[in-house]
């Protein structure tokens, strides 16, 4: 078999950039409505039950980050006033204005969108899990939006394992500036597969029975504060089947740990200027 050639292509996105003190910028992309099976099927490699059942949804279009918030991102948005709760502006164990930010609770990610949205005026949130897995996915319903396995030339995983007959690689013990790997996916996001766990919105359900068919996230309105919150997309330390893009992880809202990141929403902007 050939060796397998790697070539960027030329992706064209619809975005914003919301602007940040300081002069830092985020870029929103465009992600269109439509629907999707989320879900695993039954014949995915090392998928779990808590991905079942396959069940179709259909969303609203929305605008998600090009990458998880960086550390550049987040000291800026640091800066600005309180909400509810005190921020540390320099969390992250492994340093770089262009690594994601770690070492952020479910809770500080959503103080960071209530102070986004104060500042610009517009609604920043975490998104919902199935408005992560469709952006994710980008029209695709293999396990990786990359096809049916994974490299490390592709993502930052832990090499030492593999998924299907892909082949063994780097294991770099630490994050990678968001724009290390230049391959997007069919919608222009990056970095969804591994770096860092993303937090999303939803309490954690250990099926998809009786789940929102309109994409929106699925929160207990009695349950407890510490309730775990659902995280998506594999880390860094993870091996790649945690990657894939039906993979679900689940952590209490307080925990802090150097794999755990997020990446934002928000609703469209009336024109994008």
């Amino acid at each position: 078999m050939a060796p397998l050639t790697l070539r960027p292509e030329e992706k064209q996105a619809q975005y914003y950039i919301e602007a940040l003190p300081g002069g830092v910028g985020l870029d929103m992309i465009q992600i269109p409505g439509g629907s999707f099976m989320m879900g695993s099927p039954e014949d995915e490699l090392e998928r779990q039950e808590r991905e079942s059942p396959l069940h179709e949804v259909t969303l609203a279009p929305f605008f998600m980050g090009r990458y998880p918030i960086t550390q550049a991102q987040w000291r800026a948005v640091a800066s600005l006033p309180q909400v509810e709760r005190e921020l540390n502006p320099d969390p992250s164990n492994f340093k770089g204005d262009k690594r994601p930010v770690e070492n952020v609770s479910w809770f500080d990610a959503m103080e960071f969108c209530a102070r986004l949205s104060a500042h610009s005026q517009r609604t920043y949130t975490l998104p919902s899990e199935a408005q992560w897995e469709y952006a994710c996915r980008s029209g695709t319903t293999s396990p990786f939006y990359f096809g049916r396995t994974l490299t490390t030339a592709l993502a930052n995983y832990d090499g030492n394992y593999t998924y299907a007959d892909g082949p063994k690689g780097d294991y770099r013990e630490e994050t990678t500036p968001v724009d290390h790997f230049p391959y997007a996916n069919a919608w222009g996001l990056s970095d969804m597969h591994g770096n860092v766990w993303e937090w999303c919105l939803d309490h954690y359900h250990d099926s998809y029975i009786d789940a929102p068919p309109d994409g929106t996230a699925w929160v207990d309105a009695e349950a407890e504060e510490d309730k775990s919150r659902i995280l998506r997309g594999g880390s860094w330390g993870d091996t790649p089947r945690n990657c894939r893009c039906a993979c679900r992880s689940d952590f209490n809202p307080v925990n802090r740990y150097n794999d755990d990141g997020f990446r934002v929403v928000s609703v469209p902007p009336r024109a994008l200027g």
